[in-house]
């Protein structure tokens, strides 16, 4: 059963805007009708029974001139007489009427009939049905006698003016509140806006803006961006220049073994001076997996994931393309994921014989799955198969190939710098491990 604090959750708005606006509205729309209800109830009602109740000893007096007349002639006249200046219009005698009618919106109306009813005993019909006239019915000596007069006489002129001017005035100074309160906020959009698309690998402007708290935040934020971007380019700095030092003594030992007579040992060492070259490689390319050396563009996610595949179909990979749904375009770096694709057909071809690609471009993200017929990851291993310079040889053929560990961990570098991830599970077409690379669009 759904608790009234989860249903209020789904109800109101998840948005900066949507649940400040409701903050200013709502106690405005509250005082409303807590104002309108008391004026309605106390001030307006009470004025109209106060007016009704004046009105009563006018119309006691006249039925007491009734009952003293002679006979109903002279009733008539001598009512006449007096009702007229009064502003009263008699008849006598009529037909006899009982009750009361009123319309049930007529909340005036409901108190004129009770104070009516509660002060002339002979009173037999109360009729409101025409909103701005009265006509009652008594029962005096002389015979049912009907007096009507104007209802402003008893009820308050025009009170809605108070409820039209309040309503205007709030109507006014909410929409004054709700321009000062959308500027406020504005900064902090643009900054969610800003942090969103760094998550994302994108890098756009901002300057702070708004309040003080706000203003810190953003400045916060300015510096927390530019020191990773300053320690991303120092990593890959220091180790482009470990790489460029490193290939100077390899390419002295390839040169030192090239003169050796040949032999055993030689081509071991050769191999060794080979593998350590493929490490130093490896490490960079790592290293500049989730550098934000080139912009992110908008990419036909389509055709980029064609090129790929027809790339990987001529180094001799056994690649296909199918259930490709992209109709759109995507917003990433081509060449990092390029670099990750690459990573993970490579895996697919060393340790499987077939590998299948399939994309959805979605309206938040990219999801881009490589599938294979190896022998898979078990899952309890996923976690470590994306850490670096970790091999899985136990679950994946060890005679197949060689690598360092690493093309599982820059795919899912490459995924965290565009604001995805990198999801491992089991193929359900081929039957060995499936790749999910998703990428926030």
């Amino acid at each position: 059963m759904v608790s009234i604090s989860q249903w209020l959750k789904r109800k109101l708005p998840y948005g900066l805007y949507g649940r400040a606006a409701m903050i200013l509205i709502l106690p405005v729309v509250v005082l409303q009708l807590v104002v309108s209800v008391v004026f309605l109830q106390r001030h307006f009602e009470g004025a109209t029974r106060q007016m009704t109740m004046s009105m009563t000893y006018e119309i006691s007096y006249l039925a007491s001139l009734a009952d003293n007349a002679a006979d109903p002639s002279d009733a008539a006249a001598e009512v006449r007489a007096v009702a007229i200046p009064l502003g009263f219009e008699m008849a006598l005698p009529v037909a006899a009427e009982e009750g009361t009618k009123r319309s049930f919106l007529d909340l005036s109306g409901r108190a004129m009939a009770t104070v009516l009813r509660e002060h002339i005993a002979t009173l037999t019909l109360v009729d409101l049905s025409d909103p701005r006239r009265v006509r009652l019915v008594l029962s005096t000596q002389q015979g049912p006698m009907q007096l009507e007069f104007s209802r402003s006489r008893v009820a308050v002129s025009n009170p809605h003016q108070l409820l039209v001017l309040m309503l205007a005035t709030g109507a006014l100074m909410t929409f004054v509140a709700y321009a000062f309160l959308r500027n406020q906020l504005r900064p902090i959009t643009r900054l969610a806006v800003a942090a969103e698309a760094f998550g994302k690998g994108r890098t756009v402007p901002y300057q702070p803006r708004g309040a003080t708290e706000v203003r810190a935040a953003g400045a916060a934020f300015l510096a927390m961006r530019a020191r990773i971007e300053r320690h991303i380019e120092q990593r890959t700095l220091m180790l482009s220049g470990i790489s460029h030092d490193l290939r100077t003594p390899l390419t002295r030992l390839r040169l030192g073994l090239s003169m050796l007579p040949e032999g055993p040992e030689v081509a071991a060492m050769e191999r060794d001076v080979v593998e350590m070259g493929k490490l130093v490689d490896s490490f960079l390319e790592f290293a500049r997996a989730d550098a934000a050396d080139t912009p992110a563009v908008a990419c036909d996610a389509a055709a980029f994931l064609t090129e790929v595949v027809a790339d990987a179909r001529r180094a001799g990979q056994q690649v296909e393309l199918r259930d490709v749904d992209c109709d759109g375009l995507a917003t990433f770096r081509p060449e990092s994921v390029r670099r990750a694709l690459e990573n993970l057909l490579a895996n697919a071809a060393r340790h499987a014989r077939r590998a299948e690609v399939s994309a959805r471009l979605s309206a938040n993200r990219l999801s881009i799955v490589v599938e294979d017929d190896g022998p898979g990851i078990a899952e309890a291993d996923h976690a470590e198969a994306l850490r670096p310079f970790t091999r899985l040889d136990a679950a994946r053929n060890q005679n197949s190939g060689q690598g360092v560990g690493l093309g599982l961990a820059i795919a899912a570098d490459v995924a965290r710098a565009h604001g995805g991830e990198l999801r491992l599970g089991e193929s359900a077409r081929l039957g060995g491990l499936r790749v999910e690379l998703l990428l926030a669009r």
